[in-house]
């Protein structure tokens, strides 16, 4: 059985002219109208670095790779729209219905589209106590794909999730920065374990991982940008969020047109 992979014309035109794609988790058009125009800013970020966003959804039995300007109004006008992680996918497919993704769920899309760059604001990670571990870091153990994040939140405990991902050899390497971010926050306090400046190195690097047999994905950090960053974590805002997920967007889209160029297909 083949699970249906439907291409929007923009990135189906992408992929035929070997273009870089990055994909985007759609989670976001799960809080109604005003935030498809997050959805669009995140995507003109891609756009505008050199590569072509494929925002990734469910709906009647598909997967949609790359949602249209119709798709975006479409759901985010969807009252209760669910999000869905991975282990949510079979039952939505099987059902015909219609939902967000989240990042477990948009890496395994991106893994069966043949997708190799992700872009997320954040990973899951590690709960306090270890008593719950995010779906997140079981699929970064899966599929091929290079995520492109600012680190996890703050709340979360970091240490341990990078515990987790040395374990698993998934490889945390740090963007022109040499700290592991916390999402909107600059720092975590918690140093990378690799800092990597050069785009064509990092191509190098996660084609490398991929050629030495592992399975899994391969986590690039970047920062949000100092005038983006909180302070306070009592604070927790929505235009801070949003700067997050575009300025994570630019990074993904020059990492992913510089890979194509360093790898062409």
């Amino acid at each position: 059985m083949r699970i249906p992979l439907v291409y929007s014309e923009e990135v189906a035109e992408a992929i035929t002219a070997g273009q870089p794609v990055v994909a985007l988790a759609s989670g976001v058009l799960r809080s109604g109208r005003d935030h498809a125009e997050t959805a669009r800013l995140v995507e003109d970020a891609v756009r505008a670095s050199g590569s072509v966003p494929a925002t990734i959804g469910v709906d009647k039995g598909r997967i949609l790779v790359g949602l249209s300007e119709t798709d975006i109004e479409r759901f985010a006008a969807t009252p209760g729209i669910p999000v869905l992680d991975n282990r949510d996918l079979p039952v939505v497919l099987a059902r015909g219905t219609t939902g967000t993704t989240a990042v477990s769920a948009a890496m395994a899309a991106a893994g069966l589209a043949k997708l190799k760059f992700l872009s997320s604001a954040e990973i899951g990670g590690v709960h306090p106590g270890a008593r719950r571990l995010s779906p997140d870091l079981v699929q970064l153990t899966r599929s091929q794909v290079a995520v492109v994040c600012a680190g996890a939140r703050p709340t979360l405990d970091l240490g341990l999730t990078l515990e987790f991902l040395e374990t698993h050899c998934v490889p945390v390497v740090a963007y022109r920065s040499d700290d592991f971010p916390a999402f909107y926050f600059g720092t975590s306090g918690l140093p990378s374990p690799h800092r990597v400046d050069d785009p064509r190195v990092m191509a190098r690097a996660i084609e490398s991982h991929w050629a030495l047999g592992n399975p899994g994905s391969f986590l690039v950090t970047t920062p949000t940008k100092p005038a983006d960053a909180i302070d306070d974590d009592e604070i927790e805002s929505v235009k801070a969020t949003t700067a997050v997920m575009v300025s994570t967007a630019e990074v993904a889209g020059e990492l992913a047109a510089a890979h194509a160029k360093e790898f062409p297909s």
